[in-house]
């Protein structure tokens, strides 16, 4: 089960503004990953259940996590059932991120308390997310609807907290224009975690990118 309630893990998403996305087979290489995120300052990780026994790489790297890493808050993401959000629950996710707004998703996880944060891409699914208990609504994928999307939906909502997923580049200029329109974080994945820095197991470039990214986020804000 979960080791952090959906509120601690709402405000760490509040207090860091970063929520790294990340998927691979091998598991000694998503440790390496994790330890490298850490230490760069992020306390969250999603990862993204796209591959086959995805499940039992999850449950090793959670395993890893609670051992070694103390204040990680592992996720998953790319969840589209009730049925595979439950599976990684009982594995010990977090919370629990979706490309879509489910409602099925939604009812499992305020059974279990945990955090969930739909795909959505209107104001209506927006809202209908709220309805059903979500604190943090995933926009998705975010590159389509850009900045200016959070901004316009903030002013008829400004209760909303959003995070974009897609579309977000670890630089001043990408950062600074969604910050500015009033997310509450981001989700990054390749351009955060690329296909390089795993290929050449560079992974203190990595722990340097995270370390950056939190950094320009922190002077965003003030």
């Amino acid at each position: 089960m979960a080791q952090y309630t959906r509120t601690q893990v709402a405000q760490a998403m509040r207090e860091t503004g970063l929520v790294p996305l990340f998927f691979h087979r091998d598991i000694e290489l998503g440790k390496k990953v994790l330890k490298a995120c850490y230490d760069g300052g992020a306390r969250l990780m999603e990862f993204t259940a796209r591959g086959d026994f995805a499940h039992e790489v999850f449950g090793e790297l959670n395993t890893y996590a609670l051992k070694e890493l103390p204040g990680m808050m592992m996720g998953v993401g790319s969840v589209t059932d009730a049925a595979s959000a439950s599976l990684y629950m009982a594995l010990g996710a977090n919370f629990v991120v979706t490309p879509v707004l489910r409602e099925d998703i939604a009812i499992a996880c305020n059974r279990r308390k945990v955090l969930w944060s739909p795909g959505c891409g209107s104001l209506t699914e927006i809202a209908r997310a709220e309805e059903l208990g979500c604190e943090i609504v995933k926009l998705f994928p975010g590159g389509t609807y850009g900045p200016n999307f959070v901004k316009d939906i903030k002013g008829p909502q400004p209760w909303t907290e959003v995070m974009p997923t897609g579309g977000v580049s670890p630089t001043e200029e990408s950062l600074g224009a969604w910050f500015a329109a009033g997310v509450t974080c981001v989700g990054m994945g390749s351009k955060l975690i690329s296909k390089e820095i795993l290929a050449n197991g560079d992974f203190a470039a990595l722990e340097a990118a995270v370390t950056q990214s939190l950094d320009i986020i922190k002077k965003l804000r003030g």
